[in-house]
C-alpha cells in the first residue's frame, strides 16, 4: 500500500518537516499551550489539512487541531477517530534537531556524532538488530528527535492523503485530532470531544511495530514540603532541624524496590523526579504509578503515612504533602468494548503485522479521554527510545502505521 517511493517520500518528508519545528511543551505553566513556540506547527498543520482537502478543519484558541474525512460509503457506518500530539518532551532538548538517516542498515553500531562520539551501540540498544536492512532516523546526538509523537502525526496525515486520492477505498467518516501539551500531562486537558465527534479514537503514540495498548497506569503527582530550622552548627546541638536530611530520610522510608529502576510489566513505582533543599526548606517531587488500583491508593495513603509519621517525630507542619491525581487505567473504559482492539489486532495483521497486545508503563492522551467519552485505546507509531539523543525510529515502521490507520479505517463497520 505504501510500498512505493513516492509514498516512502511524502511521509518522510512530511516527518522531517515537522520536526524541523521546536515545540517542545513546559510544565508548571497554566496555559495551553504551555509554550508559544507550539503554535508555529499547530498553525503548519491546520494549514496542511485545509491543503490536503479535509473538511471542517479548525485550531481552537488552545492549539487544538482537527479535520474530517468524509464517508464515502453508502450505508451509515461508525465515525473512527486518530489523535497524535505535536508537542515534545521537556526531558531533553528538542530545538535545532538534525536527523540523521542510515539507508539499508547493517546491524552494527552508530556513531551519530563525529565531534563527540556519541553513538547508538547494539550492546546497549539490542533493538536496533531488529531493523536490519531498514532505514534508520536517529538523531545527531545534541537533541531528542521527536518521533513521540511527530512520527504519529506524520502517520495519520499521510494515511489520510492516500485516503482522499483513492476514493475506491470506502470508508466512514474519518475524525482527525492533533494536540499540544500531551508531554506535560494536559494534552487532553480542553479537547472538545463533542466537537470531535468520533464513537472512539485510537492515539497512534505508542514505540515499536506492533504494539496496541488498552492498559496504561493510575497515576498522581505528589510533592513533599519540609520546614527546617537554621542555627549556627556550633551552637545548634537540640536546636536545628535540617530540612535538607529530612528529605533524604523520607526518601529512605519508601520501598526500595519499588521504583522506576526495579520494576517492569505490570509492577508500579514511586519516582522521585527531583530534591531540592537547604537546612530551612526542602522539596520532593514524585510520580506515583500503578496499573492496580487498589494498589495505586494503597502507594498514595502510603505517602501520606509516612508524613504524617515524620511530623509526628519532628512537630506537626514539619512535612507537608500534595498528592493530585493526573490520568486513570484506560482498562476499565474499553474492555467492556474489545470490539475496538479487535479491529485494530485485523488491520494490522492485514497489514502483516503480529500484534503485541501490552500494558503502558506510562499514560497517553487516550487515557485522559477515555474518561471524557472517547474510548482511545494507543496504536504504534514506530519509535523507539523516546525522550532522549538515542531516539530513532525506522521509516519503514511508520509506512505500517499509516497501512494500519488506512485498514482499521475501511474495515469500520
Amino acid at each position: 500500500m505504501f510500498s512505493s517511493e513516492e509514498w516512502r517520500n511524502k511521509l518522510l518528508q512530511r516527518f522531517l518537516k515537522y520536526v524541523s519545528f521546536h515545540s517542545t511543551s513546559q510544565p508548571g505553566i497554566d496555559m495551553i499551550p504551555s509554550t508559544e513556540r507550539q503554535w508555529n506547527i499547530a498553525k503548519y498543520l491546520y494549514e496542511e489539512l485545509k491543503t490536503l482537502g479535509l473538511e471542517d478543519v479548525s485550531i481552537d484558541e488552545h492549539g487544538y487541531v482537527m479535520g474530517f474525512i468524509p464517508e464515502n460509503k453508502e450505508e451509515k457506518v461508525s465515525t473512527v477517530g486518530f489523535i497524535s500530539h505535536f508537542d515534545t518532551s521537556p526531558d531533553f532538548s528538542g530545538e535545532n534537531v538534525k536527523p540523521q538517516f542510515r539507508k539499508n542498515y547493517d546491524g552494527s553500531d552508530l556513531l551519530l556524532n563525529k565531534e563527540t562520539g556519541f553513538s547508538l551501540k547494539t550492546s546497549e540498544f539490542p533493538e536496533l538488530k531488529d531493523h536490519i536492512g531498514e532505514t534508520l532516523i536517529t538523531t545527531d546526538g545534541t537533541t531528542l528527535l521527536g518521533a513521540d509523537d511527530k512520527a504519529g502525526v506524520a502517520e495519520i496525515i499521510t494515511a489520510a492523503e492516500y485516503l482522499l486520492v483513492h476514493p475506491e477505498i470506502k470508508h466512514g467518516k474519518i475524525a482527525i485530532g492533533f494536540t499540544p501539551d500531551e508531554e506535560v500531562g494536559k494534552g487532553a486537558d480542553l479537547f472538545d470531544v463533542k466537537k470531535f465527534g468520533a464513537e472512539w479514537a485510537y492515539t497512534m503514540d505508542g514505540g515499536e511495530v506492533g504494539e496496541l495498548e488498552f492498559e496504561n497506569f493510575n497515576a498522581a503527582a505528589a510533592v513533599v514540603s519540609i520546614v527546617g530550622k537554621s542555627v549556627h552548627p556550633g551552637s545548634s546541638k537540640g536546636k536545628m532541624v535540617n530540612a535538607a536530611l529530612l528529605a533524604v530520610e523520607f526518601s529512605e522510608l519508601l520501598p526500595k524496590n519499588e521504583t522506576p529502576a526495579t520494576t517492569e510489566g505490570y509492577e508500579g513505582f514511586y519516582h522521585l523526579c527531583s530534591i531540592s533543599g537547604s537546612v530551612e526548606k526542602a522539596q520532593l517531587q514524585y510520580i506515583i504509578r500503578d496499573h492496580d488500583f487498589k494498589k495505586f491508593v494503597d502507594k498514595k495513603s502510603l505517602m501520606q503515612k509516612t508524613v504524617d509519621s515524620l511530623n509526628q517525630k519532628y512537630g506537626e507542619n514539619t512535612f507537608k504533602i500534595e498528592i493530585n491525581d493526573q490520568y486513570f487505567n484506560m482498562k476499565e473504559k474499553i474492555e467492556d468494548k474489545m470490539f475496538m482492539i479487535e479491529l485494530a489486532e485485523k488491520a494490522m495483521q492485514e497489514a502483516g503485522i503480529k500484534p503485541k497486545i501490552q500494558a503502558i508503563r506510562g499514560g497517553t492522551d487516550g487515557a485522559r479521554l477515555s474518561y471524557m467519552g472517547l474510548p482511545c485505546p494507543n496504536i504504534f507509531a514506530g519509535g523507539l527510545n523516546f525522550h532522549g539523543p538515542y531516539e530513532f525510529v525506522p521509516l519503514e515502521s511508520m509506512l505500517k502505521a499509516a497501512e494500519v490507520i488506512v485498514n482499521i479505517a475501511k474495515n469500520v463497520k
